[in-house]
């Protein structure tokens, strides 16, 4: 990868965004995400992608030139390729990096905003299958930090949180639901890293106080709200229903096309 352009701060500029949970790599997925979003929101230009993205640049770059997409910023998960953006964003303290015609790969944290709301964009998460892989399949950059829940913290509070992490406390009932019956059988080690990982993205999480809070890596979609009004959506994955968002930054509604939509059925 190389560096195109870096960037302080995002303004987006426009009413609405896409947002989209993993895709995992899949160029068949992100064709079938972007020619949605040009069918069904064709004033969305922007996609904000919720990690595990781990895309084909050139064919991405493609697509979005055919489908009218100007701009995928990127969340990272665990599951990216952090040996070859990680040194951009070293070289960048705290800026967003352009690693092509149209993506972007975003620190953790960063600040975007858009009409007024403040979005924070704090990826990372432990991987609960690290324990399964090869060391070249697993990278230590993925964890989040205790210096970057500070950094997170100290920028003040934000309107909207992109994450690809669960914040500990998550009121997504599906989400719970597989944190207390491990369905995939995780070992030990792995269900306490992740709930280590859980507990630092809540402490931002509760510090910012978002009204909204999206996250992928959980491959379960869903929504919830906290007792003090909080929401937080859980975005499927590629493949699943729920993993495709058009957010409204004027009232933070988010209407979620259907997979048949999306498969193009």
């Amino acid at each position: 990868m190389k560096t195109y352009a870096t960037a302080d701060v995002w303004e987006l500029g426009v009413p609405r965004v896409a947002v989209a949970g993993d895709f995992h790599g899949s160029v068949s997925w992100l064709r079938n995400v972007m020619r949605t979003v040009r069918s069904e929101a064709p004033d969305v230009t922007t996609i904000l992608q919720l990690g595990d993205w781990w895309m084909d640049l050139d064919a991405s770059d493609e697509l979005a030139s055919e489908f009218g997409i100007k701009s995928v910023g990127v969340v990272p998960g665990n599951h990216d390729p952090y040996p070859a953006f990680q040194p951009l964003l070293d070289a960048n303290p705290g800026q967003a990096v352009q690693v092509s015609e149209s993506t972007w790969i975003f620190p953790r944290p960063f600040r975007m905003r858009g009409l007024g709301r403040e979005i924070l964009a704090f990826g990372g998460a432990t991987s609960v299958d690290r324990y399964w892989r090869t060391p070249a399949e697993w990278f230590p950059e993925e964890t989040i930090t205790d210096e970057q829940v500070a950094a997170a913290i100290a920028g003040g509070p934000a309107d909207i949180m992109l994450t690809h992490e669960s914040p500990a406390g998550s009121p997504v009932k599906v989400v719970r639901q597989i944190l207390r019956t491990n369905p995939h059988g995780f070992p030990r080690e792995s269900i306490i890293e992740s709930a280590a990982s859980r507990v630092r993205l809540g402490k931002v999480w509760d510090a910012v106080r978002p009204d909204l809070l999206c996250n992928g890596h959980m491959h379960a979609a869903g929504a919830g709200q906290a007792e003090d009004g909080r929401r937080v959506i859980s975005f499927g994955c590629n493949e699943q229903e729920g993993s495709l968002g058009i957010l409204d930054l004027r009232d933070l509604s988010v209407e979620f096309p259907s997979l048949k939509t999306i498969r193009g059925w």
